[in-house]
């Protein structure tokens, strides 16, 4: 039965209904692992989950589509239905989330002067084919027609960002036509629910404490019908350069417990945070850019390997109290590889070996990343230095992280973090080549820096006068065969400048484990060419979750980019993780 809302609250099946959800993220926690954590969900005594679609991972080209292995949002469906959990399915187009782009793809920046989240005519029509194609394999999976989804969210904090109403209007008029019946709802803070709500559609609020506060908010706004936290921020996530974020969980179970004891609906943020693998984290801009690190642990009641943590048994113990919990224990912690050591004995030059993975775009300036139809990894860019001596180079804007060689010697790296432009070093001679290695570090998922375009932005000059006649060569790095074409030798010493560094280690019986890095200084790992996620010496995090599905019984592959330098050639396979220092 469709979920129904009444002036007193929710309704399903014709009795009144509490939505007590934790958010998991499909596309954060590797296929084979879904069920596991679905059924530690409702163990915990969740009737419901959440999950965000990321737009740009379905369609990362135009016109394009996909659900194949972790994107397989139907089979996710099925296994939340198998488990009797209902789904708030939160499709965006925008979903924020610490994800690149707050889920937006690249492709729409390829459009100059492109206005995103708004009624422009290119960005709606876009939204239109999105949700066309995404609605078409989730009709099945409505309440309404048996299936576990209940409701859906309409974008996401938009009072945070905007306040035009006819633009919620589009977009709930899009879902409706191409076959959202579920109800519909908005969440926003407190402070944005006037500018972030639509007449006709539930209004949610997001906060993590002082519930009564948010909820008495709320209800100025919404003068009858259900109460909901669509998001109680039950933890936080980290960055690159920062503590590890926790929350006590006898804190956090005490605001769980005041927020219940009002009769209102939750959606736990996280239940389950999961990675950010491979290239997808998102990053802040508020005054400064600030990328979002690769474990979303988010200090969440399921830890990033899937184990229950503090809050785990706390939040279990406080919803016992207000709703029926299944009977036995809670899950116990499982097993851990740890493998020891790996010795990373064959080596290749990602500079010298660059030509083979993508072909170069000649033109008089640097293309963005969009323009290359390119939406993560990095940018190979080339050009000739006229003259030699001492030079002074001056870079407009670079998006995120420049790293700067001179005939195959580094010279510097400049960082869009630290805010930096111009660089000086001496040119040997005349017609040096000058390469820029220049890192997409995740695009802004929050606020007007959404239009984050990446590369070598704007103007480029060496000693006061524009440099001419770049190549530009995209490097994803994305997808199982990344990397096969190049050819990896037995180590000498290692080559000046990134490279990949692969070895091999024998694994009798596959289970989760972590890669440390120690020694090492920045880049990217993969395993058997699934891509771990990045690394960086600055920390917090000092290990990356190694799912169990990703490893094999015999012979496992592990490479490394290393942008810098590294201390040695050997990393580990540990049976514990490190997301660093904690802070409170």
């Amino acid at each position: 039965m469709p979920l129904e809302i009444a002036a007193d609250g929710f309704r399903l099946d014709n009795r009144p209904f509490r939505i007590i959800s934790g958010g998991l993220h499909y596309f954060r926690v590797h296929p084979e692992q879904w069920a596991d954590r679905l059924r530690k969900a409702r163990l915990m005594g969740l009737n419901t989950v959440e999950t965000y679609v990321p737009w740009n991972l379905h369609a990362p080209r135009r016109g394009e589509f996909r659900l194949d292995a972790g994107l397989d949002l139907p089979r996710f469906l099925d296994l939340c239905a198998a488990e009797n959990l209902h789904v708030l399915l939160r499709p965006g187009p925008y979903i924020c989330a610490e994800w690149d782009g707050g889920g937006l793809p690249a492709w729409l920046l390829a459009e100059d002067g492109i206005a995103l989240r708004s009624r422009d005519p290119r960005f709606l029509a876009a939204v239109d084919e999105y949700l066309g194609a995404l609605l078409t394999t989730v009709e099945p999976h409505l309440a309404g027609r048996g299936g576990p989804v209940i409701a859906m969210q309409l974008e996401n904090e938009y009072g945070a960002y905007g306040d035009d109403t006819a633009y919620l209007a589009e977009l709930a008029a899009l879902l409706r036509r191409h076959g959202a019946d579920t109800p519909l709802f908005t969440s926003d803070q407190p402070a944005d629910l006037a500018r972030g709500g639509l007449d006709g559609v539930l209004r949610t609020a997001n906060f993590g404490s002082r519930a009564e506060a948010g909820l008495a908010e709320l209800r100025t706004h919404q003068p009858e019908g259900p109460l909901m936290c669509a998001e109680f921020w039950i933890g936080w996530f980290d960055r690159w350069g920062s503590a590890h974020v926790t929350r006590s969980a006898h804190e956090a179970a005490d605001e769980l417990d005041r927020l219940l004891a009002t009769g209102a609906s939750v959606n736990l943020y996280m239940f389950h945070g999961g990675t950010n693998f491979g290239f997808t984290n998102g990053a802040n801009d508020k005054g400064a850019y600030r990328p979002t690190a690769t474990s979303y642990d988010y200090d969440a009641p399921l830890d990033e390997a899937g184990d229950p943590g503090p809050k785990y048994a706390a939040f279990r113990e406080v919803i016992a109290r207000y709703a029926p919990v299944p009977d036995g224990p809670p899950p116990r912690p499982q097993p851990k590889l740890a493998a020891g050591s790996v010795h990373l004995t064959h080596t290749a030059s990602l500079l010298e070996q660059a030509d083979a993975l993508a072909p170069a775009v000649a033109a008089d300036r640097p293309l963005t990343m969009e323009q290359l139809g390119q939406s993560f990894g990095f940018v190979l860019y080339r050009t000739e230095l006229p003259s030699p001596g001492p030079c002074v180079l001056h870079v407009e804007q670079v998006r995120d992280r420049a790293q700067f060689f001179v005939d195959g010697q580094p010279v510097g790296v400049l960082e869009r973090e630290n805010r930096e432009h111009a660089l000086a070093f001496t040119v040997p001679r005349a017609g040096a080549r000058l390469e820029v290695l220049v890192e997409n570090q995740g695009r802004v998922n929050y606020g007007p820096g959404i239009h984050d375009r990446k590369g070598l932005l704007g103007g480029i000059s060496a000693n006061g006068k524009a440099l001419h006649d770049w190549s530009s060569r995209p490097l994803p790095l994305e997808g199982p065969d990344a990397l096969d074409a190049l050819e990896f030798t037995p180590a000498a010493p290692p080559p000046v400048g990134p490279a990949l560094h692969r070895g091999w280690v024998e694994i009798d019986r596959p289970a989760d484990t972590f890669l440390a890095l120690g020694g090492f200084t920045k880049g990217h790992a993969w395993i058997n060419g699934f891509a771990l996620g990045r690394y960086w010496s600055r920390g917090p995090q000092r290990t990356l979750y190694v799912p169990a599905p990703v490893l094999r019984p015999g012979r496992n592959e592990v490479t490394v980019l290393e942008l810098h330098a590294a201390a040695g050639r050997t990393v580990e396979l540990t049976g514990r993780a490190d997301l660093g220092p904690t802070e409170q």
